[in-house]
């Protein structure tokens, strides 16, 4: 799949959103269920006002989307944004982040062989 600039966009908002444990934090209260801004803070040990902030960018990132209910702004997540994400480490990786590759590289580092590894990393100093 090409990549276009807006897909780049988007995964760059997506990185950037997922990059900072306060919104990762967001993300795993809101995979519990729907919730209002209050709830997410009184969850959280930061402000409102903070926790707002960083759900208008994961909202910019596609990661959560919102709603109006009444006086209140409801959130839940949404997956475009970890859609984008998803799709460039699928681009970069492709099938060596499948667990047959995985497995046999991980079983290569096991073995003791210097050939797997990195020349950085190699035990005999040699590169």
């Amino acid at each position: 799949m090409a990549t276009t600039g807006s897909g780049e966009a988007a995964e760059a908002l997506g990185f950037e959103a997922l990059g900072d444990p306060n919104r990762r934090q967001i993300l795993h209260i809101l995979s519990q269920g729907d919730k209002p801004v209050q709830e997410i803070a009184d969850a959280m040990t930061i402000s409102r006002p903070a926790v707002s902030r960083h759900l208008r960018l994961l909202k910019d990132a596609g990661m959560v989307t919102e709603r109006a209910q009444g006086t209140r702004r409801i959130y839940s997540l949404q997956e475009r944004g970890v859609e984008a994400v998803r799709e460039y480490l699928e681009r970069v990786w492709g099938e060596a982040g499948s667990p047959a590759s995985t497995s046999s590289c991980r079983a290569g580092w096991a073995g003791g062989s210097t050939s797997a590894r990195p020349a950085a990393l190699s035990t005999t100093g040699e590169r």
